[in-house]
């Protein structure tokens, strides 16, 4: 499910180990103002216009033959490009391993994992002792293992609408999918790290008269990790935000969220 708002028994998401559903505040958050047409046309023809101008720029690539100005003036990439360091290979149960011994490394764990703590495959007891397994610290394993099986009980499984092994029900699809939008690194050494990662999720079931219609929510999770041969965890705990103001966009039905997130895989994240 997603992740929730404060941490379980494990030290991982879900406030008091049984409401781990990130609601949209409706609490009167802000609408878009209406906008005249031609305003909009002149904001619609300056948007494209800097869209083809940043593709140009972007087209000319790095041939210094076309420019006096020297190769090491060149800015500085965003914190957000992606780099050159090697991708994230992933172990025996598809769990990605093998993250660089430094900063990126951290955050790409962080990355990884959050994504992971935040899957449907914690619903299942056996995937969600294979996650636990391959991502915790030695010394953290049993902590946060026997912490997970209680947060994710019978009668929690019961109380969102689960079978007993954490499928769903007939004709129903579970969506629970957390997707990190940007991590940070508050604390780092070789031996240690603590990496901020925010994130949106997915979490509810899809399908005709479902009453846990699937809903989304920003949350940032804290990790600590520790260097052990590779990032693991430690620690985790979660804050809601930050959030920003919904869109416009129509909600889509119940059908073709289940088709989009059967069809759509996740990813596996590099920094």
């Amino acid at each position: 499910m997603s992740l929730g708002d404060e941490p379980g028994p494990s030290g991982g998401y879900g406030g008091s180990g049984h409401t781990r559903t990130h609601l949209p505040d409706t609490g009167g958050d802000p609408r878009r103002p209406a906008r005249s047409s031609s305003r909009s046309l002149v904001t619609v023809v300056g948007v494209v216009v800097l869209l083809v101008a940043a593709i140009a720029f972007a087209n000319r690539g790095d041939d210094d033959t076309t420019t006096n100005t020297p190769a090491t003036d060149k800015p500085a990439p965003a914190a957000t490009a992606a780099t050159g360091e090697r991708p994230v290979g992933t172990g025996g149960e598809g769990i990605p391993t093998g993250f660089a011994h430094d900063e990126q490394g951290a955050q790409s764990a962080a990355a990884n994992y959050a994504s992971l703590l935040g899957s449907d495959g914690m619903f299942n007891t056996t995937r969600r002792h294979e996650i636990v397994q391959a991502i915790a610290d030695p010394s953290a394993v049993n902590r946060l293992q026997s912490g997970f099986d209680a947060d994710y009980s019978a009668d929690f499984l019961k109380s969102i609408g689960l079978n007993d092994d954490g499928s769903a029900p007939k004709d129903t699809t579970f969506v629970n999918r957390t997707m990190p939008a940007g991590t940070k690194v508050t604390s780092y050494d070789a031996g240690a790290a603590t990496v901020e990662v925010w994130c949106t999720g997915l979490f509810g079931l899809a399908g005709d008269g479902s009453t846990k219609p699937v809903t989304s929510g920003w949350f940032t999770v804290t990790m600590k990790l520790r260097w052990n041969g590779d990032w693991k965890v430690l620690e985790t705990s979660q804050k809601t935000g930050p959030t920003p103001v919904n869109g416009d966009n129509p909600v889509s039905g119940a059908d073709e969220i289940g088709k989009a997130v059967n069809e759509f895989g996740g990813f596996t994240y590099a920094r």
